[in-house]
């Protein structure tokens, strides 16, 4: 029995349709949080953050489409960390800089070029943030300030979840260094204001 014209192409759809592979899901990535470190203490009554930075959600600056902005991961290390103990006086944290800058890289020619993979973008983050003590008058009277940064570069046909990927991991290592770095500034320099 020869198959009719209609089955035949009912058949070729199915056969091309099976061909073809939905694209991988896109990965879902956790919020930075910080509540696994013990919080820092500080003799103030209130805690205020404070954006100084503003993302120009334009190129160069790519750091408003990482899974979590750098911005993001900022603000909630300083409401996980830092806890008011006191009665007077406020911690003031100021996200001084969040940016992520995106850099076309020259490609180079030749044979060997045509083989292999090469850089095709680096990005720069750069995170910059200062804690203070305020006292009743507005005025600081303790301060640390910390900047920290990370690069990376990622080779040409890198795949949207794997660029997700590579920026997630920037942003956790650069916040980690940041902790570390804050933490060990304010144990080192607030003095009475720091509540062991």
């Amino acid at each position: 029995m020869i198959p009719s014209l209609r089955s035949r192409l009912i058949l070729a759809c199915l056969v091309a349709l099976a061909g073809c592979s939905a694209p991988p899901p896109t990965p879902t990535y956790a919020d930075l949080r910080y509540t696994g470190e013990p919080p820092i203490r500080l003799d103030a009554a209130s805690l205020e953050v404070r954006e100084d930075y503003h993302p120009p959600f334009r190129a160069p600056n790519v750091d408003h489409l990482f899974p979590v902005p750098p911005m993001r991961a900022l603000e909630n290390w300083a409401h996980d960390r830092l806890k008011p103990t006191g009665n007077a006086g406020r911690i003031v944290f100021i996200v001084r800089n969040a940016s992520v800058i995106e850099t076309e890289l020259p490609k180079q020619e030749g044979l060997s070029a045509t083989f292999t993979k090469q850089p095709a973008e680096r990005y720069d983050l750069a995170i910059q943030a200062t804690v203070q003590i305020v006292d009743a008058q507005g005025l600081p009277v303790r301060v640390a300030n910390v900047q920290t940064s990370r690069s990376q570069s990622v080779l040409e046909g890198i795949t949207p979840n794997d660029r997700d990927r590579a920026w997630y991991d920037m942003t956790k290592a650069a916040m980690a260094d940041f902790d570390k770095q804050m933490d060990s500034e304010i144990r080192n320099n607030f003095g009475i204001y720091y509540d062991q």
